[in-house]
């Protein structure tokens, strides 16, 4: 059987903590940001650990992470 592929988009957006658990970044923080408030843009910093209901399908994707 071949190797599988990793796929690059999904690689880029996920990374994984040190309790095995999926980190990733959050949505509508790359333009139109003057109508946003400053409460909401610093809330956009943080990242955001990937629901349980996705997790499974993020780790089909990413094989080796």
């Amino acid at each position: 059987m071949p190797k599988m592929k990793t796929h690059r988009g999904a690689a880029k957006r996920f990374k994984k903590t040190g309790t095995g658990k999926l980190k990733r970044f959050k949505a509508y923080k790359s333009h139109i940001l003057n109508k946003k408030t400053q409460k909401r843009k610093r809330k956009l910093r943080k990242a955001a650990s990937v629901s349980s209901a996705d997790y499974k399908r993020i780790l089909k994707v990413l094989p080796y992470l």
